[in-house]
Parts: C-alpha cells; structure tokens; sequence
C-alpha cells in the first residue's frame, strides 16, 4: 500500500512540476513566435530547454528519489540526454502537426507536450530514480 501512495504522490508532484514547466514553455514558445517574431521551431527550441532546467531543479529536488550512488554531474548528463531525446520528439511532433497536417503550432505543442510528458515520466523514473 505504501507504494502506491508514494507513486501516487510522485505523479501528483510530476504532475505540478509538469504543468508549471507547460506553462513557462507555452508561454516563452508564444512570445517568441508571436511578439518577437521567431520561427516557431526556433522559439519551440528555446521554450523547450528554459523549461527543462526549470523541470530538471523540480524533479530532483521534489518528484523523484535521485539516486545518491551516481555523481551530480553523471545525472546530469542522463537529464540532458534524455531531454534532447524528448526534444527531438517534440519539435517533430509540432513540424508534423504544423506542416503536414496545418495544425496551429500552439495546438501542435499541447499534443507534443502530452506526448513527451509521458516519455519523460518514464524515462525519468527508470534512468534516475533509486
């Protein structure tokens, strides 16, 4: 019972830090594209990655049970990886989305965002936890 409790505690923490991160990206992607006028792959880039050091100082220090045995520097690095990864699938989500399919690319980042949520959960949990 106790791990469920504590998994449950974890998504709803994962869940908090998520949405926080979602909104700083959602809103740096907008002002980006919208005001300054970036390519909305380029403010996608840029949004993504303020919002992964923002999520990567929550995670470790609120959501999961890091694993002390590795060096800082060696989870770091597992964080980063595995952010470009969930980059990489994020920006070809929305390049699909908006080119393919004509889809706003702020609609394009909600469904890429769901996507990448999960992979992060996941990757997260069996790469950097105990």
């Amino acid at each position: 019972m106790e791990n469920k409790k504590t998994l449950f505690t974890q998504i709803m923490r994962f869940a908090v830090v998520g949405g926080s991160a979602f909104l700083i990206d959602f809103g740096v992607l907008w002002f980006l594209t919208d005001i300054v006028g970036m390519h909305y792959l380029i403010s996608n880039c840029i949004s993504f990655t303020v919002s992964v050091v923002f999520n990567y100082i929550l995670s470790v220090c609120w959501v999961f049970d890091v694993n002390t045995k590795h060096k800082r520097t060696t989870e770091l690095i597992v964080f980063i990886v595995l952010s470009v990864i969930g980059l990489g699938i994020n920006q070809l989500i929305n390049w699909l989305c908006v080119e393919w399919a004509s889809i706003h690319y702020l609609v394009s980042k909600i469904g890429a965002t769901a996507v990448v949520m999960v992979y992060n959960f996941i990757t997260r949990k069996l790469f950097l936890e105990k």
